[in-house]
């Protein structure tokens, strides 16, 4: 198993010296690909569970004119619209211009942090329905994390299903963790009601290592085994609604697959069934 290192709260709250500048308050290391970490949020911040930011740090200075640049990125607000700090899921690429730096935060440090959130990932972009999916490869678990402790989800479906399709083993543990961390919340319990979180079914693949499930998401609805295993029936506009945060492939893929099943893809201005999101890291 794989051994988490937490690293404590920041004891003091720097004077911000970069442009927009929020302070690390703690960071998780999950595997050895990644790590969550979490940041004071500006006072006048306001977003929609689900939404995302564009975050970064001070990229090199220009070789020829000494002008140094913000390297940003965008990454889904991982923590609920009422959390009083924000919370971010990523990956460490080794080569990566940001997340090679990134990766190496520390509690007190700065980030740069642009407070306009923006995205599909809500469920103002969603017509009303029964049950709701979240399909998520890697990191693009990081909306449904927000999404997952946010009432409003509770209080327009009954049931929420989440599926989680990673390469190893280990890189569910961050959702599995939070998932299960549902059960023992004493706010949401008594804000949404007690055992709310019976609403949630979990359904975590792994496409490399071997796992309780072993699949690609995609193939398991095809042949019909994630259905069966969830107990619930193939997804049906009259009922289910959908969000997809993964790479490329598999939103392009499973968005082809939402629309086999008969759902249309909604936006802010023209909710529908299902709606994607554009902007991952991966």
């Amino acid at each position: 198993m794989t051994e988490l290192t937490n690293v404590t709260e920041a004891k003091a709250i720097k004077v911000p010296t970069l442009p927009d500048a929020q302070t690390v308050t703690s960071v998780t290391h999950w595997t050895d690909r990644l790590f969550s970490f979490r940041v004071t949020r500006p006072a006048s911040l306001r977003f929609r569970s689900g939404e995302f930011v564009m975050i970064g740090l001070m990229g090199e200075p220009h070789p020829e004119t000494g002008k140094v640049k913000p390297l940003l990125r965008a990454y889904s607000i991982a923590s609920p619209s009422w959390d009083e700090e924000l919370e971010f899921y990523s990956i460490k690429v080794q080569d990566g211009p940001l997340t090679s730096r990134l990766q190496h935060i520390q509690p007190g440090d700065e980030i740069i942090l642009r407070p306009k959130p923006v995205g599909t990932l809500v469920h103002d972009a969603l017509l009303p329905g029964k049950r709701l999916w979240f399909f998520a490869t890697g990191t693009g678990f990081a909306p449904f994390a927000s999404l997952l402790r946010e009432p409003q989800t509770y209080e327009d479906y009954d049931e929420i299903v989440i599926t989680h399709t990673c390469r190893e083993a280990g890189e569910l543990t961050y959702g599995r963790d939070l998932i299960e961390s549902l059960k023992q919340d004493e706010l949401l319990n008594e804000l949404i009601g007690e055992g709310f979180w019976k609403k949630i079914k979990y359904y975590p693949t792994t496409t490399r290592e071997e796992s309780a499930k072993m699949g690609r998401i995609t193939d398991l609805m095809r042949s019909g085994e994630a259905f069966a295993d969830l107990g619930v029936a193939p997804l049906s506009p009259e009922t289910d609604r959908a969000m997809i945060c993964g790479n490329l492939a598999f939103n392009l893929e499973l968005k082809e697959m939402l629309e086999g099943y008969g759902l249309v893809e909604g936006a802010n201005s023209n909710p529908q069934h299902y709606v994607v999101e554009k902007a991952f890291l991966d």
